[in-house]
């Protein structure tokens, strides 16, 4: 193993996460079991999405190499149940995972890999082969072979709405490519169903149901005409998140110099400064 600044790759890397779990390793790393990984697996995938929004490509690399960590970590603790004396079916090591999704990339891309060129034509049918073939490897496995099937349980709900629909695409039930006034009329639609329940439901607490309904079919409405504008909802919502505490940021400031705290202003003095915070902004 090199530490002479040669740089590290992945077969010494491995090695490395081997060594800090071995005896005579670093007790932390040797005390993580992999449901103590969760959330580092998390929070490491967090962490490179902002990289990549935020266009660090520094920071994208270092992002990507501690998620990768995660990975190698999860893998070096299943592959020690293969050495334990109490084995356990399906351990497993790194090497096995990056043979696995090579596997599977070869699968999955007949259209480059195998004789046949005929598989996609573009990428539309490109990933509707993708979603087929996955079927398929499920009734080999005996799992679900619905086209929704898979997504993870924890996803947000913004991502999820935006996959659901993305599968639901990929078998040809979507809306109309090319053409956004049907979405933007249903997108209207939306709209009216939530006032109309709004209007309904009063202050009767028990119709409040109604309205988080209508809403949320609001929201999905919203996603689909995201997708179709071929805009990431969870990078907009994101970017819109960040103006606005940015512009919030500038309110408080411009109270304090006026020695003031923002309890203490009206709704027109906070709309003013407002509208002061966004002059000069650069186009987002």
């Amino acid at each position: 193993m090199t530490s002479n600044g040669e740089g590290h790759y992945f077969d010494e890397f491995v090695s490395i996460m081997e060594r800090l779990r071995s005896p005579g390793g670093c007790p932390w790393d040797r005390e993580q079991k992999m449901t103590d990984l969760r959330t580092y697996i998390v929070e490491e995938a967090y962490e490179l999405a902002d990289a990549i929004t935020e266009g660090d490509m520094c920071k994208v690399r270092e992002e990507a190499g501690d998620l990768l960590l995660q990975i190698v970590f999860l893998s070096s603790i299943a592959s020690e149940a293969e050495k334990n004396a109490d084995k356990k079916l399906g351990a497993f090591d790194v090497r096995d995972v990056v043979q696995g999704i090579g596997d599977k990339l070869i699968r999955r891309h007949p259209h480059v890999f195998q004789a046949e060129k005929n598989f996609g034509a573009d990428s539309e049918q490109v990933l509707r082969n993708w979603e087929r073939i996955k079927q398929e490897e499920r009734k080999d496995r005996k799992e679900d072979v619905s086209v929704l099937a898979g997504l993870p349980k924890g996803l947000p709900p913004l991502l999820k709405a935006h996959r659901v629909q993305g599968k639901a695409a990929h078998v040809g039930f979507d809306w109309p490519k090319g053409d956004l006034k049907p979405l933007f009329s249903k997108l209207d639609e939306e709209v009216a169903e939530l006032k109309e329940a709004v209007a309904l439901a009063g202050n009767d607490d028990t119709k409040r149901s109604t309205i988080e309904d209508e809403l949320g079919d609001l929201l999905f409405m919203t996603v689909n005409l995201a997708r179709h504008l071929n805009v990431n909802p969870d990078s907009a919502l994101s970017m819109a998140c960040n103006k606005f505490a940015e512009r919030f940021q500038k309110v408080e400031c411009s109270a304090a110099a006026n020695g003031r705290h923002l309890n203490d202003c009206s709704l027109e003095e906070l709309e003013i400064m407002w509208g002061e915070a966004k002059k000069g902004e650069v186009a987002y």
